[in-house]
């Protein structure tokens, strides 16, 4: 096949990675793609927000599969605008694809479908005292989230109420996220690990695969401070999800989500991503992405054993998927982020080390947010700059490795955390 990628961060590098060594696959294309992607596919300009331009390159391209990448181009109608020329699109139709578009409608279907989720309501701009009235009967951990999407970033996770009323008052008045946020959803917070499971699904309730799990790491800064992020680092396996939990998953949230989308005539087809807390009570969800998480792509497609290529496209095309299997290997990737990240981050700052870094066995170091200067050199062009990320035995090797290989990358004001899979590596080695 020939597989067009559609995006340019991290993620899509990994995508690109695995393509490139799926025996299904004979191209890797990405658009528009970035420096670190030229080294195993084809780089095109597209503008990604636009479904049409992407339908037409696929055309131009002859694209046997089309990958969308982020949650707006899926939002926006990229696999509508793909299969509406008769071309295979791995991801949810716009209508589907809402489920993240849309955090109020996404809490709805949950709770009809009786998925266990976090007590909640959502809120518009002109029912600000209702929502700030909701706050006083939480217990104490809230969260408050834009409806519409915002990069990852638009979630406050605090115990503080005042501050919880600052980010209610900042959203619905349109001056943290704009339209995105004057509509929001405040929820209770829950306690617990992370979970991120992605589910591969064909349209088929009965038939939808998880891949590995994976824990991802939200905050800026080491033991979950600071603001939220779109993701410092992930890691897989999770000690703590063997194959009971993923199992409840399943059971208790993605099949009566798929079902209960099926019921209003939406057939889910792609990547959903249940984001959850191990709770005392049991897993329940957080909140569902349409698409590879990322930086948990980077941990969890790597890993397949199962040709990807082979994978996307049975679940595009709504046939049986092929067995999912990865190997028993660990995975680290450790984010490189930009200085000011994720507020303002800085760009334009020359990158140093990065082969050195990339020739470290089990070292992968996958491209986020880079580009080349006027002299051809590689530059920082994003909050998330690079994912240094290895495998290898056990996961205290890999975040040995992980962090070794990013000790040699530098450029003025980068910033990483210290702590991605530090408890996992500590429980399974005790």
């Amino acid at each position: 096949m020939r597989v067009l990628v559609v995006g340019s961060g991290g993620r899509e590098h990994a995508l690109c990675w695995t393509l490139a060594r799926s025996a299904s696959v004979d191209e890797v294309i990405a658009a528009p793609g970035n420096p670190g992607i030229e080294a195993v596919g084809r780089c095109m300009p597209v503008d990604v927000k636009d479904p049409a331009a992407v339908a037409q390159l696929a055309d131009n391209v002859g694209a046997d599969l089309v990958l969308g990448g982020s949650e707006e181009s899926l939002v926006r109608g990229l696999v509508d605008a793909v299969q509406a020329r008769g071309r295979h699109a791995f991801g949810p139709t716009a209508v589907a694809a809402h489920l993240e578009g849309s955090k109020a409608w996404m809490k709805e279907l949950v709770a009809e479908a009786g998925v266990p989720t976090a007590r909640h309501a959502a809120f518009t701009a002109a029912d600000e005292d209702g929502a700030l009235e909701f706050l006083t009967t939480l217990d104490g951990l809230y969260v408050v989230k834009t409806d519409g999407l915002a990069a990852g970033k638009g979630v406050v996770v605090t115990e503080s109420l005042d501050e919880a009323r600052d980010a209610v008052r900042a959203y619905l008045s349109g001056s943290a996220f704009g339209d995105a946020g004057r509509t929001l959803v405040i929820e209770e917070g829950m306690r617990g690990p992370e979970l991120s499971l992605l589910v591969v699904c064909n349209g088929d309730v009965d038939g939808a695969a998880p891949l590995a799990p994976a824990q991802d790491f939200k905050r800026i800064g080491d033991d979950d401070t600071g603001p939220n992020t779109g993701g410092m680092g992930a890691y897989s396996p999770v000690p703590v999800a063997g194959a009971d939990i993923v199992e409840q998953v399943m059971a208790e949230a993605v099949r009566p989500t798929l079902r209960a989308l099926a019921a209003r005539g939406i057939e889910y087809r792609g990547i959903l991503y249940a984001g959850l807390m191990l709770t005392e009570d049991g897993p329940k969800l957080v909140e569902y992405n349409v698409r590879f998480g990322d930086p948990e792509c980077q941990v969890v497609v790597p890993r397949l054993t199962t040709d990807l290529g082979e994978l996307c496209l049975a679940s595009a095309s709504g046939k049986p998927l092929p067995d999912v299997r990865c190997a028993t290997d660990a995975w680290v990737t450790v984010v490189l982020a930009s200085e000011s990240y994720p507020a303002s981050p800085r760009t334009g700052d020359v990158i140093e080390g990065i082969d050195a870094a990339a020739a470290q066995p089990g070292v992968l170091v996958f491209h986020a947010g880079t580009a080349r200067n006027d002299d051809g050199r590689l530059v920082t062009a994003g909050g998330r700059v690079l994912d240094v990320t290895a495998s290898a035995p056990t996961l205290g090797e890999a975040r040995d490795q992980a962090y070794d290989a990013a000790a040699m990358i530098s450029w003025p004001g980068m910033q990483l955390r210290r702590d991605i899979a530090a408890a996992a590596a500590a429980q399974v080695s005790a």
